[in-house]
């Protein structure tokens, strides 16, 4: 007896999942008739060409720059020269270090390399500055930070007080 409700149970549960199947295919390709209709939906062409202005000739205007100068930003700050002969309005300042002696090292480097460079303290910074380079205008100053900027990419002009 306890064989026969064991057996009857399995045959049971045998027919139900087999029955359970149909509505999911049903489900199933209503899913694919709906997607099916929007895509078509989507990919209907458009029948409205679109407006479109018409081009004109417009004269092309050239300028040259020769120069930024005017452009070019500039730090003013307060500086003491430390170590050369003086400053004039504009600078190129290659290093800016808190130890005098590192700053030092890189004022040799640059007189080795023919610069008539100069050492100068920011006390409100408490920076040394190692100046490569000082001119009265700055259009001369900015042509020497950019050649300068090859070997010293953060170069900078410094706009004595």
């Amino acid at each position: 007896m306890m064989k026969k409700s064991i057996f009857l149970c399995a045959g049971l549960c045998v027919v139900l999942a087999f029955t359970g199947c149909k509505s999911s295919e049903s489900a199933y390709k209503k899913a694919y008739e709906k997607a099916k209709a929007q895509e078509t939906a989507q990919t209907t062409p458009v029948t409205q060409a679109p407006v479109v202005a018409p081009l004109t000739q417009a004269p092309v205007t050239q300028t040259t720059v020769v120069d930024n100068a005017d452009n070019a930003s500039v730090r003013t700050e307060d500086l003491t020269v430390i170590n050369g002969s003086g400053l004039n309005s504009y600078s190129v300042v290659v290093g800016s270090f808190s130890l005098k002696a590192n700053a030092e090292g890189l004022q040799n480097t640059l007189k080795a390399a023919g610069y008539q460079a100069q050492l100068g303290f920011n006390s409100a910074r408490n920076m040394y500055r190692v100046i490569a380079t000082t001119y009265a205008d700055k259009a001369s100053a900015v042509s020497s930070r950019n050649q300068l900027r090859g070997q010293y990419p953060d170069a900078w002009l410094l706009y004595k007080k």
